[in-house]
């Protein structure tokens, strides 16, 4: 289960009613916004730059300068892009349905906030266990052991709760170390919602609701409740989520969609789910939710009160709405991709008409995997090729794969062989370029995974 899809959800109009002044405590970690260029990020020998400050690097480090390029580029943010489009529309739509008791909207939006954060916030603050394999190196940009590009926007989920908000969303982009292929980048953008209730609020409309309770003592953890949450409480929370998702997915992918709910994992919530919707013939996972771990509220202030949360990825939604066939548009300056949304309506259908298609390039790369570790751990993971692949050959690598195992049978040795599909987004590209890169590649896998190449 990929903790992205929760709180796989994830930038700023006006804060609504008293958010505004609830977050003044937060504004020191907020991006600039002000004139003039913003710092440019850089790796030295001892530190790393991003967003102004910086960070000293030790073993853990293992962010790269085309990973810190992206970091500041805010795309949620910037007028008439898709993802800017996504997020507009989710926000129209949370702003009309619900409102507050004094006109206001209901949901404040936080779309700003750095994406450096502590491992303490990325993680501890959810509840995620010291030993859970999300934590991996491999799968992380760490600035040091102690600081990291956020891998999920729930980071500033106990923060925005300990500032006295009790209904926000949050977007952002995201940082993971993945597979490359047209539906995966290492950076990418979600979108995530959290609703508290108080006692009165969540039992306000039920008969006799003074007399229910949103907690109880001695309780058990069932697969429906948690230890200290009666069950009248969870069930009445769970419909509010579900119908809450239900009107918003209806409001994007229109009234006649087919949804689906399944029961799934995540550390911070329980029970939790994931919706899925109908599209193409296909079920597709869309986001998802629970009821936040009570844990998690009574560490931020709220133990008084019980909350859902809810987190979808901008680029997947987009890629269908829009009918977007790769990941790497989204980072795209080609005018004729970027003026397809200049709309004037955020509601106003865009139906992607596709650049030229030109056409791919093949090279396998072949090589021997170092031995294994002392403490017979595999020194090679897969996700470190990636990421050495997309170091150097950047958004000019369109997928990579593994196509080929092979283990000596005398020497035990192991040797695999991936094949990298080069394809450019804006012009053809020629075997000899690709070669040159290619050749980078070789190289720097020899020289920085221990591998030795079967060229």
């Amino acid at each position: 289960m990929r903790l992205s899809l929760l709180l796989p959800l994830r930038q700023t109009p006006p804060l609504a009613g008293l958010g505004r002044c609830r977050l003044s405590a937060l504004s020191c970690r907020r991006l600039s916004t002000g004139p003039g260029p913003a710092p440019q990020p850089a790796i030295g020998q001892d530190s790393v730059e991003v967003l102004g400050r910086s960070h000293s690097r030790d073993d853990f480090t293992n962010v790269t300068p085309k990973i810190l390029a992206k970091v500041g580029r805010n795309l949620h943010n910037q007028p008439h892009h898709p993802l800017w489009l996504i997020k507009e529309r989710i926000k129209a739509h949370f702003y009309s349905s619900y409102i507050g008791r004094w006109g206001n909207p209901l949901f404040s939006v936080h779309d700003n906030l750095s994406p450096v954060v502590t491992v303490e916030q990325n993680f501890d603050s959810l509840l995620i266990p010291s030993d859970h394999p999300s934590r991996k190196r491999g799968d992380n940009y760490y600035l040091n052991r102690k600081m990291m590009l956020r891998a999920h926007t729930s980071a500033h989920q106990r923060e925005l709760v300990r500032s006295g908000l009790d209904a926000f969303l949050l977007a952002g982009d995201v940082y993971r170390r993945d597979e490359i292929d047209a539906s995966h980048y290492p950076v990418f953008h979600q979108m995530e919602g959290v609703r508290l209730f108080s006692n009165h609020e969540l039992f306000a409309q039920v008969q006799n609701g003074e007399d229910l309770s949103l907690l109880e003592v001695g309780g058990r953890r069932t697969p429906q409740k948690q230890e200290t949450h009666s069950l009248e409480a969870v069930k009445l929370l769970e419909f509010n989520l579900k119908q809450t998702l239900t009107r918003l997915v209806t409001h994007l992918f229109g009234g006649d969609v087919e949804i689906r709910w399944l029961d799934c994992y995540f550390p911070f919530t329980h029970p939790s789910f994931e919706m899925e919707v109908r599209f193409q013939g296909d079920w597709m996972e869309v986001l998802g939710c629970g009821v936040m771990e009570q844990e998690l509220l009574n560490s931020a202030g709220a133990a008084n009160k019980l909350g859902w949360a809810f987190g979808l990825g901008l680029e997947r939604l987009a890629m269908v709405l829009y009918g977007l066939p790769d990941i790497r548009l989204f980072w795209s300056q080609d005018e004729r991709f970027l003026r397809q949304f200049r709309v004037q309506d955020v509601h106003q259908a865009v139906c992607f008409q596709p650049l030229s298609k030109y056409p791919p390039l093949h090279n396998d790369i072949s090589f021997w995997l170092p031995e294994e570790s002392e403490a017979g751990r595999e020194s090679f993971e897969a996700n470190d090729f990636y990421e050495l692949v997309r170091s150097v050959g950047g958004d000019l690598v369109e997928k990579v794969s593994l196509v080929d195992e092979f283990t000596h049978p005398k020497s035990g040795r192991r040797s695999q062989c991936y094949n990298i599909i080069y394809r450019h987004m804006e012009r053809t590209l020629t075997q000899q370029e690709v070669r040159l890169v290619h050749e980078q590649i070789e190289r720097a896998a020899e020289a920085e995974l221990g591998v030795q190449g079967r060229y």
